[in-house]
C-alpha cells in the first residue's frame, strides 16, 4: 500500500509537470498561431486582390478584343468609303465635263429651235388652212416660250418637238370642228370635215351649202349638193356617231 501510495503521487506529479509544460507550450505558441491566422487573413485577402485583378484584366482584354474588331471592322468601312469617294469624284469630274459640253449644246441647240419654229410657221402657213388659230396659237406659244429664262432648254426643246408631232398626227386623223366661214360675203356658220391632208371641206348647219379648200387654187370653192350626203356621213363619223366607212369627196391632187 505503501508503494502504490507513492506511485499515484509520483503519477500526479507528473501529469502536473505534464500539464504545466504543455500550458506553456500553449502559452508560448499562442504568437505562432495568432501570427499564421494574421498570415491566413493576409493571404485571403491577397488573394481576394488577385482575383479582382484579375477579373479587371479579362474584364479589358475582352474590351480590347471587341475594340480590336471594331477597328478592323471600321478598317473595311473605310476603304470601301475610300473606293466610294474615288468613284464619286470620277463622276464628278465626268458631271463637271458634261456641264461644259451641255453650255455648248445650249449654245447650239437655241439656234435649231428658233428655225424650227420659223420652219413649222412656215409649213402651218402653206398647207391647208384648217384648225388655223389654234395652230397660230400654238406657233406664237412657243415663240414666247423661247423668251422665257425660267424655262430649262430641254423643256423648250420637248415643246417644239410636241408641236411637230401634233402637226404630223394631223396627216393621220379625221377630224370634224365647227366654226366661222365666209360664203358669198356672208360669214356663216359651218362645220368643217378634215381628212388627214387629203380633204378639207365645210357644210352649213342646215346642209344647204357644202363647199372644200382647192390646194391648186389656194382657195376655197363651192361644192355642188351632190356631196351633200357624203360630207354629212363623213361629219358624223369624225364624231364617232357612226362605224368608218367609205366616203366620196374631191381630195387635193398634189404634182
Amino acid at each position: 500500500m505503501m508503494f502504490t501510495k507513492r506511485a499515484t503521487v509520483a503519477l500526479t506529479a507528473g501529469v502536473l509537470a505534464a500539464s504545466v509544460a504543455t500550458a506553456q507550450q500553449d502559452q508560448d505558441l499562442q504568437p505562432v498561431i495568432k501570427s499564421a491566422n494574421e498570415i491566413n487573413q493576409s493571404a485571403e485577402q491577397s488573394q481576394e486582390k488577385i482575383n479582382s485583378i484579375t477579373d479587371q484584366i479579362e474584364t479589358k482584354l475582352q474590351k480590347f478584343k471587341a475594340i480590336n474588331k471594331e477597328i478592323e471592322g471600321l478598317d473595311v468601312y473605310n476603304a470601301q468609303l475610300r473606293k466610294q469617294i474615288d468613284n464619286q469624284q470620277s463622276e464628278m469630274a465626268a458631271l463637271n465635263k458634261a456641264i461644259d459640253e451641255v453650255s455648248v449644246v445650249e449654245r447650239q441647240i437655241t439656234p435649231l429651235m428658233l428655225r424650227m419654229i420659223d420652219g413649222l410657221a412656215q409649213f402651218v402657213e402653206l398647207d391647208v388652212p384648217f384648225l388655223p388659230d389654234e395652230r397660230a396659237e400654238r406657233i406664237a406659244g412657243l415663240r414666247t416660250l423661247m423668251d422665257r429664262a425660267d424655262v430649262a432648254p430641254s423643256e423648250k426643246f420637248r415643246r417644239v418637238m410636241e408641236a411637230y408631232q401634233v402637226e404630223m398626227d394631223y396627216g393621220r386623223t379625221i377630224e370634224a370642228y365647227s366654226g366661222l366661214h365666209t360664203i358669198n360675203g356672208e360669214e356663216r356658220e359651218v362645220d368643217f370635215l378634215r381628212i388627214g391632208r387629203t380633204a378639207l371641206v365645210y357644210q352649213t348647219r342646215d346642209a344647204g351649202l357644202q363647199g372644200r379648200w382647192n390646194k391648186q387654187t389656194n382657195q376655197w370653192e363651192e361644192l355642188p349638193s351632190s356631196y351633200r350626203t357624203q360630207i354629212t356621213k363623213g361629219l358624223r363619223m369624225a364624231k364617232k356617231q357612226l362605224a368608218p366607212d367609205l366616203l366620196m369627196l374631191p381630195v387635193a391632187i398634189t404634182d
